[in-house]
């Protein structure tokens, strides 16, 4: 029976037992590494998660296991006060792909290690430049109480790396410059702007971020809620 008691051996067996072939070739579908994934789905290793409770320790040997699963799983037991920027750093290391940097970008978010921002985005790994601006991304979605000076305070970070041209960048750049903008109405206005210049620039990716955001934010419906 999983519960907090459960070691990395035990967690990683039961997660074993779950394996579907039928769901490894669809994460292949979405661009998911599934060399060493077992096809389980993040809701299903967050039920997981749930019963097995945080304990950084074992997040941490979890991680080390390589196995796409065993990782989230790591990922979603980490405890945020513990986590430091070290640990963080060498996890970065290893990513490889959208999702695990994606569900990274909330815990470090959550552990506050924004410090790690410009770190990241001044990194040439592509998956490690994703994590700064899915990092931007949480931040602003999910820190309500932050004052709206220091969300603003990206909006140069993604401008300067609007020309990063590598899918899982430049989606992440328009992520990030999107979630910025329907914050509030004090985002709003700056992000639409920056939005507007990139949709003019001569650089094909900053047009297609600029592009993308503005379609975005200049939406009725988003206008109607912002009002």
């Amino acid at each position: 029976m999983i519960g907090p008691s459960s070691d990395p051996a035990e967690l990683i067996a039961h997660l074993e037992t779950l394996r579907s072939e039928e769901n490894i070739a669809g994460m292949a579908r979405f661009g998911i590494v599934t060399g060493r994934a077992l096809g389980i789905s993040n809701p299903d290793i967050r039920a997981i998660g749930r019963l097995a409770k945080r304990n950084h320790v074992r997040a941490m040997l979890l991680w080390r296991s390589d196995i796409r699963e065993a990782r989230l799983l790591a990922l979603y037991t980490a405890e945020p006060k513990r986590l430091t920027l070290d640990e963080a750093r060498h996890w970065a290391d290893d990513f490889n792909s959208w999702e695990i940097v994606d569900c990274a970008a909330d815990l470090f978010v959550e552990a506050r290690l924004d410090e790690l921002i410009s770190e990241f985005a001044a990194d040439e790994r592509e998956f490690v430049r994703r994590t700064a601006f899915a990092m931007i991304s949480g931040a602003a979605v999910h820190r309500r109480k932050e004052p709206d000076a220091a969300i603003l305070a990206w909006l140069p970070l993604i401008e300067a790396h609007s020309g990063d041209s590598r899918n899982f960048v430049r989606k992440a750049v328009s992520w990030a410059l999107r979630s910025i903008g329907k914050r509030n109405r004090a985002c709003h206005g700056p992000a639409l702007k920056l939005a507007k210049l990139l949709a003019e620039s001569p650089d094909k990716t900053a047009r297609w971020i600029g592009k993308d955001a503005v379609r975005e934010l200049a939406g009725e419906k988003l206008l109607a809620r912002l009002r």
